[in-house]
């Protein structure tokens, strides 16, 4: 496994992200187990979660499956990197009750608690903000911070689905209290969905933040769909919907049968392409099974030619860089 800074900090992680969206609705608890101890077991250090996955009436569920998984020992939580994060509503009974959700400081304080009691730890290492709250003020958000990390429950923030302007708002009120302010965004990014690349990676490189993308595979779409749908296994969801756009399926047949002519895997080359991505983390892959898990780890392997680059370019151009992507 190769490892590197997550941003501006001294803190080493691995450069695939194991992320847990699926233990509890799609995985049950056991193969959940088995699938994190292949992860710890292939070097991966860095576990992604929120505390709302589990998703409905059993929001905190996934949470929960990670926390049994960590008090088994063996030094699990001593050597892995624990992300969650806050933002949805969190109420009593299910309910979506008022300052259980969003990122008040009374909401933050009550939140931070309950997921540490849920995942079975006395601190979380990287806390982050799954949305962004267009009602709570900076200063208030950094004030609650401040306190969590004061008392040892968390020791870094990050941000999630911030646009580029957000990051740089939050990073100047941490700045003006004297605070490390964010240290991450996690957003959506991959050869399919470059937007990205306009504003919000540029800002995560100027204000030293690493770039944690979800959906490396856009939903499967890159993930190898048209020939899976040729075998019989069809798409569905959210790639379903996208392959019924004549360009988009263009280009996704463009993109499988360049890979095929190469010998390569469309899953893990969408993978590596993300860690040639400048300022790129490590993208989160979120397994169902362990062998989804293990085409993941050999995409860390991977190293993509520039002639290969060239070409995945041509068939997936990104939007280029902001202003001159939509000005003169």
């Amino acid at each position: 496994m190769e490892y590197t800074q997550l941003g501006r900090t001294g803190l080493k992680v691995s450069r695939i992200v194991l992320g847990t969206m699926n233990f509890g609705p799609q995985t049950d608890e056991a193969d959940s187990h088995a699938i994190m101890d292949t992860a710890l077991d292939a070097g991966v250090n860095f576990f992604d979660t929120a505390n709302v996955y589990g998703w409905g009436e059993n929001k905190g569920r996934t949470e929960e499956i990670i926390g049994s998984w960590l008090a088994r020992g063996g030094g699990r939580r001593e050597k892995v990197v624990l992300a969650t994060k806050v933002f949805g509503n969190m109420g009593p009974d299910g309910a979506d009750w008022p300052n259980h959700d969003r990122l008040s400081a009374a909401n933050i304080r009550r939140a931070v608690d309950a997921s540490l009691q849920r995942l079975r730890t006395d601190h979380i290492d990287l806390y982050q903000f799954h949305h962004v709250d267009r009602t709570t003020p900076w200063e208030e958000i950094w004030q609650a911070i401040d306190v969590l990390v004061q008392q040892g429950k968390i020791l870094y923030a990050g941000s999630s689905n911030h646009a580029g302007w957000h990051i740089a708002q939050a990073n100047e009120a941490a700045r003006r209290r004297g605070s490390l302010g964010l240290v991450s965004e996690q957003c959506l990014y991959n050869l399919a969905e470059r937007r990205a690349e306009m504003e919000v990676v540029p800002a995560a490189e100027a204000y030293g933040l690493g770039v944690i993308p979800w959906s490396p595979l856009h939903g499967g779409l890159l993930g190898g769909v048209i020939r899976k749908e040729r075998e019989g296994g069809g798409a569905s969801g959210r790639s379903a919907e996208a392959l019924a756009n004549t360009k988009v399926r263009e280009q996704v047949q463009a993109y499988e049968d360049l890979l095929d002519k190469h010998g390569l895997e469309p899953g893990e080359v969408a993978l590596a392409w993300l860690l040639t991505r400048p300022g790129v983390t490590g993208p989160i892959v979120g397994p169902r099974t362990g062998e989804q898990l293990s085409s993941a780890l050999r995409a860390v392997e991977l190293k993509l030619t520039e002639e290969l680059l060239t070409e995945l370019d041509g068939i997936f151009p990104g939007p280029g860089p902001s202003p001159e992507a939509f000005a003169w």
